[in-house]
């Protein structure tokens, strides 16, 4: 019988039910915290001109996020709680009530990091050289970089306000709508009353082609049910962003999403660069895998199919056994951090009704438990799944034993290597003692991790790319026309050896990232870095070091200047082509290793 203490968050270190009193007093007391420093500085305009002043203002600005100024336990609570149960009404009501309160908190303090990125330019440098405030350096710097994309004070709170009207409630709206639905489907001759994230994993992965082929077709009525809805959305959101980039001043689609990931065109060019000319190794790859399994062509809904017999289940607990045991084995200190996620009921685990599908790490202030919430479905992805999300977790524990709160941040670029560093460890620990034919199937699936992780990412990105120009140009973009271009772009990564059925145009429906914008490259970047940290700890286990090091620097350092600490140049094609090159040599291993079992 499942435990429940095993399987749910305990979010009592935040509140203890949904209508503890303490919500409410807390509610007094952020707005009595949030005043005081609004009184001391808002008519001060001396920590703008003098460096000292400037160390007070800002220690007491970082003290008043973690005295709860701007409401984030309740915050963090109710993500928590509205990702467990997105359909709760109740829920609904009381994140529309905080959600109001803060943006009232938030829009009282904007003035001061406004006021610190508005710093003249030849004044700055006297604020980044003085030492006292050497921590927050780095912080200084993103405020100063951001300030030419600022509108006034009070556009900015207008703009602030008006975000969860046209963007967040739009994307909620979809993601609740999709979530909610459930089907009657019979797996393995059980009836099961499923939902969409259980149902795709059933028609991406299950054994039974009819199986399979009945889940997809479930998947596509519901998909087919809401596409009115999120074709309205989709459109909404991007409407939204192009004018909002427009009056910032804006070139390109996705530079808002690399300035706030602290990143630069120099990062993210050479990579896209760098997988769109190696499209031939995906290809090629889909190629084999519709070979092995005795098929002309991978249908849409197979490319994630297990090649071989090794299909063997992994319980939830058999899955905690095998992350604990491989970080245990790279560092004693990771182990203990992971473990206690377990211990300290941070991780929520079985798929249910109304639950956000997917996976994630979610972090707030840097004074907070750290919470995982997972889809557990007992398959070997879900094992990967986990010591990915563990990754982050262990990442944010780092960084909050280094840190500052105003550091305690981690760019895209930065926070998938730590989850994909660790994935790949999990994919060896699976294989480990197995027989040459198991040993092709986890190949198999470690490609399948790498190709969708690297290639479809980035094709991801592009259809991401196209669908911005093309919607600036028409105005609005039809349901077949989104479709259409969805189908472009994973055909380019796909190729030939997989078949487009009827309905796959609208699979790019649940894909939550694509409302949040050009968030995808972080995945095939994160991988790719991740496998030339994993060589540093191969050839010398000491550099496990000077991964945690990494892993705990927070926001004190640029993505680009981390990386360049350990060595690795990321703005050139030669850094994103050897890790390329990692993958087609496993895609060489593993067809050799097929010709030698006989498999083609």
């Amino acid at each position: 019988m499942k435990s429940i203490n095993q399987e749910t968050w305990d979010l009592s270190a935040l509140y203890k039910s949904d209508n503890d009193p303490k919500i409410i007093e807390d509610r007094k007391s952020a707005e009595t915290i949030l005043n005081a420093f609004v009184n001391k500085w808002e008519k001060n305009e001396k920590y703008l001109k003098d460096p000292k002043t400037l160390l007070q203002a800002i220690t007491e600005y970082e003290q008043m996020i973690l005295n709860n100024g701007l409401l984030s336990h309740e915050e963090a609570y109710l993500f928590l709680r509205t990702s467990q149960d997105s359909i709760n009404t109740d829920l609904k009501a009381s994140q529309n009530i905080h959600n109001d309160l803060m943006n009232k908190q938030m829009n009282k303090v904007q003035f001061f990091t406004y006021r610190i990125s508005k710093i003249p330019e030849k004044e700055q440098k006297k604020f980044l050289d003085y030492a006292p405030l050497s921590k927050y350096k780095h912080y200084l710097e993103k405020l100063f970089s951001e300030a030419k994309y600022l509108l006034s004070e009070d556009v900015e709170k207008v703009l602030l306000i008006t975000t969860k009207t046209s963007h967040s409630n739009w994307t909620d709206m979809t993601e609740e709508f999709l979530y909610a639905e459930e089907r009657n489907i019979t797996v393995d001759g059980e009836k099961k009353k499923l939902g969409l994230d259980s149902l795709l994993n059933i028609a991406t992965t299950h054994k039974d082609e009819a199986t399979r082929d009945n889940a997809t077709n479930l998947v596509n009525e519901i998909l087919r049910k809401w596409m009115p809805v999120a074709t309205k959305e989709l459109n909404t959101v991007l409407e939204y962003k192009r004018n909002i980039d427009e009056i910032r001043g804006f070139k390109r689609a996705d530079e808002e999403r690399l300035l706030s990931d602290d990143i630069t065109p120099e990062f993210v060019d050479p990579l896209l660069e760098a997988v769109t000319e190696r499209f031939d190794i995906s290809q090629r790859y889909y190629a084999l895998k519709a070979k092995l399994l005795g098929k002309k062509k991978l249908k849409y809904n197979e490319r994630m199919l297990t090649v071989g017999s090794y299909d063997r289940k992994y319980s939830y607990q058999e899955a905690k056994e095998i992350v604990l045991n491989l970080y245990q084995k790279l560092d004693s200190e990771l182990y203990n951090i992971v473990k206690a996620f377990f211990d300290e009921k941070r991780v929520d685990v079985f798929p249910q009704k109304g639950k956000r599908g997917g996976a994630f790490c979610s972090i707030s202030l840097s004074t907070h438990p750290i919470y995982i919430l997972l889809n557990h479905t007992e398959e070997v992805h879900d094992v990967t799944t986990l010591a990915h999300e563990l990754g982050h977790g262990v990442n944010h524990v780092l960084m909050q034993r280094n840190c500052s709160e105003l550091n305690y941040t981690s760019s895209k670029s930065t926070a998938e290597v730590a989850s994909t560093f660790f994935e790949d460890f999990a994919i060896e620990e699976i294989a480990e003692g197995l027989s040459q034919e198991d040993r092709l199937t986890i190949m198999i699936k470690k490609l399948d991790g790498d190709v969708a992780s690297i290639f479809r990412q980035i094709a991801f990105y592009k259809f991401e790319q196209e669908l911005h120009v093309i919607a600036k140009e028409k105005g609005y973009l039809s349901e077949k026309e989104i479709g259409e271009l969805f189908i472009k772009h994973m055909k380019s990564y796909l190729g030939d050896a997989v078949s487009y059925e009827e309905g796959c145009e609208n699979w790019w429906e649940y894909v939550g990232h694509f409302r949040y914008f050009f968030y995808v490259y972080s995945y095939a970047s994160g991988l790719l870095v991740s496998k030339a940290l994993q060589d540093m700890v191969k050839e010398n286990h000491e550099n496990i070091n000077l991964v945690k090091d990494f892993l705990s620097k927070g926001g004190e350092m640029s993505p680009l200047d981390i990386f360049k600490s350990l060595g690795l140049d990321v703005t050139t094609k030669e850094f994103w082509n050897k890790g390329i090159a990692k993958v087609e040599k496993l895609l060489d291993e593993t067809e050799e290793l097929a010709k030698k079992l006989g498999k083609i």
